[in-house]
């Protein structure tokens, strides 16, 4: 079984305690790829050492929208200036977040903001012909015309954890862009609508970990639980498990 996660954050404090552990087990159960994503400045830092350290982890770098326009815009445009110069995978965890909570006190109150700063990020992976891994929670139609007006390859866009209408989901599928799959598609009738309609060579899989844990006793979220999203999306589609990993697998190797 080869498992990839395209969309982690292993750089979380939840990991601070047992992360070679965490990394030998998740080695074991097959995971061949976890694509770490930076969330700020200090993040940004931890990836690059993660990815140094374990060969697993491939870095993305780039500032959670919400923190975007937390920090002042000079400190932004200087972060944009650093990971323009790094070697990494992918240009993410970038994009919108309108929905206010607790992880965003300003609901859409900066809206034109976050979408300066995304633009800069889909001109940054403009420049270095890298993937953008993309967040658009209650921002999807944003998100999804801001990406239509790139130069991006269609094959270079992914969209995380998409929990946008049908219609734009149909979108996003006829740009012929990637939708990844999270581990709890067993909790989310909407990803399972969503893995039934999407063509296999547009799927990926994911945990947004240490978030989003697919079993009820296990707090932490890791990659080799995306053994869940597999199951389910060999059920829906009627297929073997080990074909549904090797073309997932072959996804990742396309894109990245």
């Amino acid at each position: 079984m080869i498992i990839v996660d395209i969309h982690a954050h292993m750089d979380f404090k939840e990991y601070d305690e047992d992360l070679d552990k965490v990394i030998e087990e998740n080695k074991k159960a097959g995971v061949a790829a976890i694509i770490n994503q930076g969330v700020d400045v200090a993040s940004n830092r931890k990836v690059l050492e993660l990815a140094k350290k374990y060969d697993i982890i491939k870095p993305a770098l780039g500032f959670y929208p919400v923190h975007a326009v937390e920090v002042k815009p000079d400190v932004f445009d200087a972060e944009i200036n650093f990971i323009s110069k790094q070697d990494i995978v992918a240009i993410g965890e970038v994009g919108l977040d309108y929905k206010k909570g607790d992880d965003n006190p300003f609901g859409d109150k900066y809206r034109n903001e976050m979408r300066a700063c995304f633009e800069k990020f889909i001109a940054l992976a403009e420049k270095k012909k890298i993937p953008i891994i993309v967040h658009s929670r209650k921002a999807e139609l944003d998100v999804i015309e801001m990406l239509e007006s790139s130069s991006l390859k269609k094959q270079q866009i992914i969209v995380h954890a998409f929990m946008g209408r049908k219609h734009l989901v149909d979108r996003i599928l006829d740009n012929g862009w990637n939708l990844s799959v999270l581990a709890i598609v067993n909790k989310l009738q909407q990803v399972q609508e969503i893995v039934a309609k999407a063509p296999m060579n547009q799927l990926l899989t994911e945990t947004d970990c240490p978030y989003m844990t697919p079993y009820p006793d296990i707090k932490r979220n890791e990659p080799r639980f995306i053994i869940e999203a597999l199951k389910k999306i060999a059920e829906i589609k009627k297929l073997d498990i080990e074909e549904v990993s090797k073309m997932i697998y072959q996804n990742y190797q396309k894109i990245f």
